[in-house]
């Protein structure tokens, strides 16, 4: 990125009297840079000293841009490697009027689809999950925790827990939860999600593979069979980068406001 790089500092350059702290001014620019295509997802920026040098400034100031850039989502850095653009991430919209697994989410995409398990056991249920499953102390939970993973690109990390008498073993489970307990009868027809934003904390981000603190979407689901009976507490962490969420309102009819 030679040339793309001299237009980058010299840019930079040229408005350093602007007022503005200079690393500010050098983020901004190789953040333009990006956006506009100058430099790809995977390019390679030149080394610390070598942009410090085109750019007539600190060392010191053009680490401090570089990290605010990698805590962004903008650039990546790889140990021994140096610091390179990150991969653009193909957003995944996901409807939220559809009770879907994540498995056939992403077959219906065409997206090959895989998990790297966390956690599949037996366990004393915590308090949250005696209060949403209705268990008493003496009951086991079943929790089923998996990093999702689509075209090869870690997209969640989803923590399922249900009672121990609905999934007896959860080591049984194979590549979609709700496949499994269809096979039961025990599928949930409905649910209930909370969606909050978080900053990700450093074993959620090292498995997401992006850099800790960036923000993220906290997703908190209650599933229902039929009869009104919850079958499934779900608390998952989605890349705030790769996922939209999108729900469709319509306008209520006469005599319908207020109603659930």
């Amino acid at each position: 990125m030679s040339e793309a790089a001299d237009q980058i500092f010299a840019t930079l350059k040229q408005s350093a009297q602007s007022g503005a702290p200079l690393y500010l001014q050098l983020r901004k620019s190789i953040e333009d840079a990006v956006n506009r295509g100058l430099i790809g997802p995977g390019d390679a920026l030149p080394s610390e000293r070598d942009i410090a040098s085109k750019a007539d400034i600190s060392r010191v100031t053009v680490r401090k841009a570089v990290q605010d850039l990698v805590k962004g989502g903008i650039l990546v850095q790889r140990h021994g490697s140096g610091t390179f653009v990150a991969p653009r991430m193909e957003r995944v919209e996901q409807s939220l009027s559809r009770l879907t697994s994540f498995t056939e989410d992403m077959a219906r995409r065409g997206m090959a689809v895989r998990s790297a398990w966390l956690d599949r056991g037996l366990y004393a249920p915590s308090p949250d999950e005696m209060m949403v499953l209705g268990l008493s102390s003496n009951e086991l939970v079943a929790r089923v925790a998996r990093l999702r993973i689509a075209n090869d690109t870690p997209l969640a990390i989803e923590r399922a827990a249900l009672s121990a008498s609905v999934l007896p073993d959860p080591a049984a489970i194979g590549s979609s939860l709700y496949a499994a307990l269809e096979t039961t009868g025990r599928r949930p027809v409905r649910a209930v999600q909370r969606i909050s934003a978080a900053n990700l904390g450093d074993d959620d981000a090292r498995l997401l593979e992006v850099p800790p603190g960036i923000a993220g979407l906290h997703i908190e689901r209650i599933s229902y069979l039929a009869s009104g009976k919850v079958i499934e507490f779900t608390r998952s962490i989605y890349r705030g980068d790769a996922y939209d969420f999108v729900a469709e309102l319509r306008l209520s009819g006469p005599g319908e406001e207020g109603r659930p």
